[in-house]
């Protein structure tokens, strides 16, 4: 019985206890981000269903926001969500926002937001060449107004993920383990939510979706230990979903509702090339530009860190 109870005293959410066998404290830190994710989702779905009967709306009867409206509403609900998390980080991990990852390096968040928009451009440009996507010019009639709401919104929704996965687990994680292991299990519970959502797709493109889900995250993570700060993370993920969906107009990780957008592109058929139903972020291609990125960050930072190195030894000298 003592046995049990000190089991479930290491592994509780609800303190920030961390001398433990590291399998323990990896099972710790995963049920931590079930803990704080649903817990938050619930808020935030209670958030929504007050907001439909101030505004004199009773959805449990069907009654409910156009789908602009909902759908703004549960992306800028993620900075409530973002709120719990920082409440939990606080209250029950006891850090500060420089440890769970917001850092002094807020100007990080440009760079990783240029490297979003030139990786999903050359994505959907490779993608193009291939045949697979089309390119039908700008819409007519553009929502410019919905566009600019959907950028803060996606703000907010890169944001959440990010200080879930690369702020909340990845932090917690690398003060116990060893890096691969923190960035294996941040990306594996960043990919499970994804994955849970796939709906049934050909195993090709659902093995794609998941290697693209992987490489992405390792890119996050990448930019996280680089910088020492979620800043840059936040600002790829942001920017790479918003050029997706509102401005290139493509489905975004399987939503395939129709959105306000700038140009009208769309897929041309079914398959390994543009990802299906799920769109470009399972495509083939897509994983080759994500993989050769990934390298190239990798052979630039062994390349800098001998340069470094040899910096540090001359100044010693």
């Amino acid at each position: 019985m003592n046995k049990i109870k000190q089991f479930i005293k290491n592994v509780s959410p609800l303190n920030n206890r961390t001398d433990m066998p590291l399998i323990l404290y990896v099972i710790k830190v995963v049920i931590i981000f079930f803990f704080v994710k649903f817990g938050s989702e619930l808020i935030g779905e209670a958030f929504a269903i007050g907001l439909h009967f101030a505004c004199g709306k009773n959805p449990l009867q069907g009654e409910l926001f156009d789908l602009n409206t909902i759908t703004l509403i549960t992306y800028y609900g993620y900075a409530l969500m973002i709120g719990v998390f920082v409440l939990y980080w606080k209250l029950f991990q006891k850090k500060t926002l420089a440890q769970l990852g917001f850092t002094k390096k807020a100007g990080t968040y440009l760079i990783g937001g240029v490297a979003g928009a030139v990786l999903v451009t050359v994505c959907v440009f490779a993608v193009v060449l291939t045949g697979a996507v089309s390119y039908n010019g700008m819409f007519g009639s553009i929502d410019h107004s919905f566009i600019l709401l959907m950028l803060g919104a996606f703000v907010f929704q890169g944001a959440m993920e990010e200080v879930l996965c690369r702020g909340i687990v990845l932090q917690l994680l690398k003060e116990k383990a060893s890096t691969p292991v923190a960035v294996a299990v941040s990306t594996a519970l960043f990919v499970y939510p994804h994955v849970s959502k796939m709906s049934a797709e050909d195993p090709a493109i659902f093995a794609f979706a998941v290697i693209n889900l992987i490489l992405i995250s390792l890119l996050f993570s990448f930019l996280t230990l680089r910088f020492k700060s979620i800043w840059a993370a936040c600002g790829l993920h942001t920017v790479w979903n918003f050029i997706l969906c509102n401005v290139l107009g493509l489905n975004l990780s399987g939503n395939d509702t129709m959105t306000a957008a700038v140009f009208d592109m769309r897929s041309v058929g079914s398959g390994v090339l543009n990802g299906g139903e799920y769109g470009i972020e399972a495509s083939a291609v897509t994983a080759g530009v994500l993989a050769l990125a990934l390298a190239l960050c990798f052979a630039l930072s062994y390349k800098k860190a001998p340069a470094m190195a040899k910096g540090k030894l001359a100044s010693a000298n």
